[in-house]
């Protein structure tokens, strides 16, 4: 007796020819990064915590680092407007010590060439 084999209408009973369409199976990878190997999730999870701890506090002292120069540089430049404003008042006083004694010399009558 023979058996009668009904076709597929569909693809289902098909199989394709061309080696890309084929059914894809996982790679196999003889070289694991550690990460990967580990099997305890919670041993990968407190290595991450820990890289991320170290690196928070080199932040933190990053930006310590960055806030003392910030600090040292406003107290130069403070030191250096102080001094500047010094300098043009002391400049601005003595040009107005040379404007009276001028002009009390005019009102006494010398001049350059009678400076008696």
């Amino acid at each position: 007796m023979s058996e009668i084999l009904t076709l597929a209408s569909s693809s289902n009973g098909r199989v394709s020819g061309k080696s890309w369409k084929e059914r894809k199976t996982a790679t196999v990878r003889t070289h694991l990064q550690d990460g990967v190997k580990t099997k305890s999730w919670e041993v990968r999870m407190q290595k991450i915590q820990k890289a991320l701890a170290i690196k928070k506090l080199e932040n933190e002292l990053k930006e310590e680092k960055q806030a003392e120069l910030q600090r040292r540089r406003e107290v130069t430049t403070e030191r250096k407007r102080i001094a500047e404003d010094k300098r043009r008042l002391e400049e601005a006083k003595a040009q107005m010590g040379a404007r009276k004694a001028a002009r009390m010399r005019r009102r006494e009558g010398r001049t350059k060439k009678i400076n008696h």
